[in-house]
């Protein structure tokens, strides 16, 4: 498969660009005539790979996603019909991905088939919440209200993982530099220094030795070190790819020391603010939690959210199963149990992600000052032993020599 950019003449006689994808340029001529376009230019942009993967490698972002979702909001609130406001953002979007995407959408709901419907067709784009959202949407009258409060939702998810990110890049850079540091020295430089406390056959303390014999074996077999290093890497994204790795790494994230907690506290934020935003749009409770669940994007709490559909569909309460799991906090239980009984469970969900939201942000910033001195203390209890290794036989024959 190929995308071809063309531009080409209207049966108005107006000019019309954009991309179409096909085996080659013979179908994208005829695709092309069967939308009654008449061919100007027609120029290959990139081929596909046999499995429908792209050789250039790239994909539809979030931003991307936010981008789309308020521009095509604006066009129909504004009453351009669903086909032009696909092709005028065809014409705009930037990502050429994308954009064969937007191209092929347009097609389809040209050809009398629902928006919604067609998003469902890209799944590694518009997720069953986009699309689910969407079917609201359509069903309700309100479109363009839906894709304006998911560009909103989204841009908060897109916020709350930038926040966590950016207050980790820093400590993360500081223990990277560390190790790099710390590793070049004991294969470079550490041999060099203790060397000439060998020559010397003084007899060794246990920490000098230790230095001797440790730095000896990374400067043999550093590139060991580093192939153990990057197969370790490669294993353990084989093994969390796997649906087995993966329900043991997401039991892990939420029992890991520190750590745990800011886990728990993005997958309690995922799953409000997405049910929240689902029962708003008006999608049936059990729907909601379903989709709610893939959102969520861990197996322990899947699951539980899973067993709830079970709960909901049988008569009880959807907080049945949260007051007695671990996984969610007694307030949140007892706030949706009120939500449910007043009818107004979409805005205590909603309170609900915008306080944890804030007890993550509070979080990070706890984390991020507590990580900092951590770093510090060992970096220094690290330098101070290896000057101690090496300063003290030095004191020794010194002091021998005197």
């Amino acid at each position: 498969m190929a995308i071809y950019k063309y531009r080409a003449r209207t049966s108005e006689g107006k000019i019309s660009s954009g991309v179409v994808e096909a085996v080659g340029e013979n179908e994208a001529a005829e695709l092309l005539a069967e939308r009654g376009l008449r061919i100007v230019s027609l120029t290959e942009t990139r081929k596909k790979s046999r499995q429908g993967f792209n050789i250039n490698i790239g994909s539809v972002t979030a931003k991307d996603l936010v981008i789309f979702s308020r521009q095509l909001s604006v066009m129909i609130s504004a009453t351009v019909p669903i086909v032009q406001s696909l092709r005028i953002l065809s014409q705009q979007t930037t990502n050429p991905i994308f954009v064969a995407k937007i191209v092929e959408m347009a097609d389809d709901v040209e050809g009398g088939m629902r928006l919604s419907d067609s998003m469902a067709k890209h799944k590694k784009v518009f997720s069953n919440f986009y699309v689910a959202m969407l079917k609201s949407g359509e069903t309700s009258g309100k479109l363009d209200e839906i894709l304006q409060y998911l560009a909103d939702q989204m841009e908060k998810d897109y916020d709350l993982v930038s926040r966590v990110k950016s207050a980790m890049i820093y400590p993360a850079f500081i223990i990277f530099g560390m190790i790099a540091v710390g590793f070049l020295m004991m294969v470079f430089v550490v041999p060099q220094m203790t060397q000439m406390l060998e020559e010397t056959g003084a007899e060794l303390p246990f920490l000098t030795r230790l230095l001797i014999n440790i730095s000896g074996f990374m400067a043999d077999y550093w590139y060991f070190i580093l192939f153990g290093l990057a197969a370790f890497i490669v294993i353990f994204r084989f093994l969390v790819s796997s649906k087995a790795g993966k329900i043991t790494w997401d039991a892990f994230k939420i029992e890991m020391p520190i750590f745990g907690s800011l886990f728990k506290k993005i997958y309690i934020v995922r799953f409000t603010r997405s049910l929240s935003t689902l029962i708003r749009g008006g999608v049936p409770i059990a729907s909601a939690l379903t989709i709610s669940a893939e959102v969520v994007d861990n197996h322990a709490y899947e699951k539980l959210i899973l067993d709830t559909v079970d709960e909901v569909e049988g008569g009880n309460s959807i907080a049945s199963l949260f007051v007695k799991s671990p996984l969610m906090p007694k307030m949140l239980s007892q706030m949706m149990v009120i939500g449910e009984r007043t009818g107004k469970l979409d805005a205590v969900l909603e309170k609900l992600s915008s306080f944890y939201s804030r007890e993550i942000d509070n979080l990070v910033a706890g984390l991020t000052s507590l990580i900092e001195p951590m770093i510090l203390i060992i970096m220094g209890v690290g330098v101070g032993g290896m000057v101690a290794a090496i300063m003290l036989p030095m004191f020794k024959i010194a002091q021998g020599i005197s």
